[in-house]
């Protein structure tokens, strides 16, 4: 993939059955209509993350169907909706092969080979902190999972489930910050052969995709197992290994050398985990300054090391948030999205963002929006437009420090800005991040005295003009309402 590349997350399951309803089919993966794909690959992007491919489990699937508070959130969104199209979260994965409701097994390989021949690349889901509750591997090695007694069951309600013997007490899945995922079971990497079977099961992953993004990847580091777990393992004998992250990574590249590695990652645990090798890492911190700070606190986060924001994977939208219009409301959500799309690092895009949707489904829910807003489905279009352009991708990305455009007047701080330059081609981004006007003097690279400046907003698509001596002496004058932006493109 190409520098600072563009990411489309599609939840597979939902838009194939938007797909069947549109063209009164049974379309499956390899029979999606070829100009469906061409039609995100002319958008700019790089690589498709189709969410929800693998096997559901039986049991999660009973689970959601019967779980109150996630019927309620489909509830809200589609009051009608029937409980068949409740199925199992894409996270307790029951197999790592393709969904039959999908198509047939081999249909994910030839979808890959398909997406590479169009110029995408494919990118999967790996979960390597817990499988479904009623996975095979549960009976094979019951060592393998965290397991308790029952005064641990008695003493941590919702924590155990009895296993298949009917006799074990194993751990569900969680993050030790809020409460198990009840459709899952917990692996214990402190085991040689779990280790060996996720292992195992990534090389099978990566033969059908060019990479993956890993659920909750901090989970798997051994300072938080032990954190989490150790009061269990160390009972039982079990000691650290290696971290997982490193070996399996650089045993997938040995057969993969390209392969992309993505992780979800809060905590602060980014750095620590671009080091073990993961090419891209959640910018979680961006996202919460963007939702709910100012833009002196945006632009500190733009200050950290260089090769970090290079790795850094923006978002304001995916699955497990807020829809992006409902999070940040109508003009500031596009603000942010011409943020996040014009700053170094990986650039991911939620289907249902782009298409200009409200409404946020659980992933348990088989139905999605697909209508949309149509204005900002028109925004979406022009801002990847702008921004698959190269100097967005080869350029060098620099601050740019704006000036006041009059004495006594501050408001020059709400607006953020940086540049993009490539050879004869400099962009300059300019965003108010405010809900007030903002007006300010940009510094512009200097030009040959008594000519004149041609600048393209390729926001508003206008052309505008300005004196070269007028600029160079008192900077370019800048107004912009709440939340406006200007993207201007000037050439030497």
């Amino acid at each position: 993939m190409r520098t600072n590349p563009h990411i489309l997350e599609i939840n597979i399951r939902t838009w194939l059955n938007h797909l069947r309803g549109k063209y009164g089919a049974e379309i499956s993966l390899v029979s999606i209509p070829e100009h469906e794909w061409l039609a995100f690959k002319r958008l700019g992007f790089d690589a498709v993350w189709l969410m929800g491919v693998w096997t559901p489990s039986p049991a999660a699937r009973e689970i959601a169907r019967q779980h109150e508070p996630i019927l309620e959130n489909i509830r809200k969104i589609s009051p009608d909706f029937k409980v068949e199209d409740v199925d199992a979260s894409p996270y307790a994965v029951y197999d790592y092969r393709l969904n039959p409701a999908l198509g047939k097994p081999d249909e994910l390989s030839l979808l890959h080979g398909k997406l590479n021949g169009m110029g995408l690349k494919l990118i999967l889901d790996f979960v390597s902190n817990h499988l479904a509750r009623d996975h095979a591997f549960l009976s094979e090695c019951p060592e393998c999972f965290i397991r308790g007694t029952d005064d641990d069951a008695a003493h941590n309600p919702g924590f155990f489930f009895k296993g298949p013997d009917g006799k074990t007490w194993f751990a569900h899945g969680r993050d030790p910050n809020f409460a198990p995922w009840t459709d899952t079971v917990q692996l214990n990497y402190f085991s040689d052969r779990a280790r060996a079977h996720m292992l195992r099961t990534l090389l099978e992953v990566a033969q059908v995709c060019d990479g993956v993004r890993c659920d909750m990847a901090m989970l798997t580091l051994n300072d938080i197992h032990r954190e989490t777990w150790g009061w269990l393992l160390n009972r039982q004998g079990f000691t650290e290994k290696g971290e997982f992250w490193q070996e399996a990574i650089s045993r997938v590249r040995e057969e993969h050398p390209l392969f992309t590695f993505l992780a979800e990652v809060y905590w602060g645990l980014e750095w620590h985990i671009q080091q073990l090798g993961f090419n891209y890492t959640y910018d979680k911190v961006l996202y919460d300054r963007l939702r709910g700070t100012n833009a002196q606190d945006v632009k500190g986060h733009l200050y950290a090391e260089s090769l970090y924001q290079k790795r850094s994977l923006r978002f304001i939208d995916n699955h497990d948030e807020e829809a992006a219009l409902v999070a940040f409301g109508r003009e500031k959500s596009v603000a942010a999205a011409i943020v996040m799309s014009t700053l170094r690092g990986m650039r991911l895009f939620n289907h249902g963002q782009i298409l200009g949707s409200s409404k946020r489904a659980p992933v348990q829910y088989l139905r999605g929006d697909y209508q949309g807003d149509p204005e900002i489905r028109l925004r979406y279009e022009r801002l990847l437009d702008v921004a698959d352009d190269s100097a967005f991708h080869g350029g060098e990305w620099s601050l740019v420090e704006l000036g006041p455009a009059a004495k006594d007047d501050s408001s020059f701080r709400e607006i953020l800005s940086w540049s993009w330059t490539q050879m004869r081609t400099i962009k300059y981004v300019l965003v108010n991040y405010s809900g007030g006007y903002a007006r300010a003097r940009l510094p512009v690279k200097p030009g040959p005295r008594g000519a004149e400046y041609t600048f393209y907003d390729e926001i508003s698509d206008r052309f505008f003009t300005r004196p070269v001596d007028e600029v160079r002496n008192q900077g370019l004058y800048i107004e912009l309402p709440p939340y406006g932006a200007h993207l201007l493109d000037l050439e030497f």
